[in-house]
């Protein structure tokens, strides 16, 4: 696993609102070098091996840093906080 890069507070701040509204939504993420394309509810984070997952409906796990659209928002619009 490549090393974890943290998200900002205000980008997790957007995730966690999703979660706790348990609205349906669309993520743009980046697997094996690839964007990949899901909609779907987030319903827990948890950290695994020093890096931070979103947790979906479906059970898939979604590592933070490989998110490349959250509902069009782009996270390294961002600061680090």
């Amino acid at each position: 696993m490549d090393e974890y890069k943290r998200v900002s507070c205000h980008f997790y701040d957007v995730l966690e609102v999703a979660a706790v509204k348990r609205v349906l939504c669309k993520i743009v993420y980046k697997e094996d070098d690839e964007d990949k394309q899901i909609e779907q509810k987030v319903i827990d984070f948890k950290i695994i091996d020093k890096a931070e997952f979103m947790i979906l409906e479906n059970m898939q796990k979604i590592r933070l840093d490989k998110i490349v659209l959250f509902n069009n928002i782009n996270p390294s619009d961002n600061q680090y906080c």
